[in-house]
């Protein structure tokens, strides 16, 4: 193999991290970005960072990768069916799904695959791109564009919020009938161990979610949550600033009741062209909130 330098056209816009995964379907994520880090990868022959955002015309040095084929993470048969099982839609264009709780959306940080990386795997001829992501722990709808047309078009929609999301949430406590809607601005931080977590900062990004009980327990508040903007954790830590947090949040959550999952899910996704795509809580969500609903107080 020898060094490949490549002049961005129709890539412009995109991560240089999303980019050079593509290029390299193999080579891990941990792997592109040391590449980046140490230098190996250069943009004009300087270096960059992995979120810089690739420029018409850039000249894009990407160095010979070797891989230990005996060191390959495949993805096992069983995980692959159970992506393929929670595809919702897809044409040729877009790819909607009803991510599992407990899987990412892609590799990194100690996570060997995500969704991401099964898809490319499973069906190598396609392109795949997030177009937006949720959190491990937080199952339900996720958009994967399978053109570069479409991925820009939905990326501009979310930015410009016109994508309307609901979440299912069941939440600590008795939620307040009065509080429809949280506002605090929002700061991302991180821990000396390198995991990111979010905290109110009246100097951060401007955050607003609305929330409407669906139903109350004695110990427990079933919401429906419509997250207006799209800040990392931004229900989470919007539920545990009121005092509330998602049950089964091993973040935010300090105390209340114990769930085998976090209870989140991504219910609805609707498009600015009118395309709504709905999936339902699976069946650890329901046993659960069915359980919690009859526990008494």
């Amino acid at each position: 193999m020898s060094v490949r330098h490549v002049v961005i056209e129709e890539h412009a816009g995109q991560r240089l991290d999303n980019y050079l995964h593509r290029e390299l379907k193999n080579v891990p994520r941990s792997r592109v970005y040391q590449m980046v880090r140490r230098g190996e990868v250069r943009i004009n022959g300087g270096r960059v960072g992995v979120s810089y955002r690739l420029q018409r015309g850039d000249r894009l040095r990407i160095p010979p990768v070797r891989i230990d084929s005996r060191n390959e993470s495949l993805i096992g048969e069983a995980t692959i069916n159970r992506i393929r099982r929670a595809i919702i839609y897809e044409d040729e264009e877009l790819l909607v799904l009803n991510k599992p709780a407990g899987v990412a959306a892609h590799g990194g940080s100690g996570i060997r695959h995500g969704i991401i990386e099964i898809l490319r795997q499973t069906r190598s001829d396609l392109t795949f791109e997030l177009v937006h992501r949720l959190d491990r722990d937080t199952s339900g709808c996720m958009m994967v564009a399978k053109t570069r047309q479409m991925l820009l078009g939905l990326h501009a929609a979310f930015r410009e919020a016109r994508v309307k999301k609901r979440y299912d949430a069941v939440v600590a406590g008795d939620w307040p009938q009065g509080l429809r809607s949280v506002r605090h601005s929002l700061r991302r931080y991180t821990l000396q161990s390198g995991e990111r977590r979010v905290r109110i900062d009246l100097h951060g990004d401007k955050a607003r979610t609305d929330f409407e009980v669906q139903q109350r327990g004695a110990r427990v508040t079933r919401l429906w949550v419509y997250p207006h903007t799209g800040r990392t954790h931004q229900i989470r830590v919007h539920a545990a600033a009121e005092g509330h947090a998602v049950v089964g949040d091993d973040k935010y959550q300090r105390s209340g009741p114990e769930a085998p999952r976090m209870m989140l899910h991504s219910s609805s996704l609707k498009l600015p062209d009118g395309r709504r795509f709905d999936a339902d809580p699976d069946e650890t969500f329901l046993e659960t909130w069915n359980r919690l609903l009859r526990e008494p107080d």
